[in-house]
């Protein structure tokens, strides 16, 4: 894991995080745990274009099922009921 610890960028600023940056994603520790995750703006974008992606399959793959007629249609008691959450 590619890491800087909090304490170091206070120390340095951005610039002990730039040269880490090079590696791949670089965790930020603070008080001896991971607390963020700096990208690259390349990388950031290409997980965005990946999560948009995934959304519009999952979409696309619905509406194949509701056109399928795979889709039952029932009320919000039918769903609780199914899931046996009714008290």
């Amino acid at each position: 894991m590619n890491t800087v610890a909090a304490q170091e960028i206070k120390r340095r600023g951005i610039s002990a995080i730039d040269e880490k940056l090079r590696e791949g994603p670089v965790h930020v520790i603070k008080n001896n745990e991971p607390k963020y995750v700096v990208l690259s703006e390349d990388r950031y974008r290409e997980l965005v274009e990946a999560e948009e992606e995934a959304h519009i399959i999952g979409v696309r793959e619905s509406l194949a099922d509701y056109k399928a007629g795979r889709i039952e249609k029932g009320s919000a008691e039918d769903l609780i009921g199914e899931l046996g959450l009714n008290k």
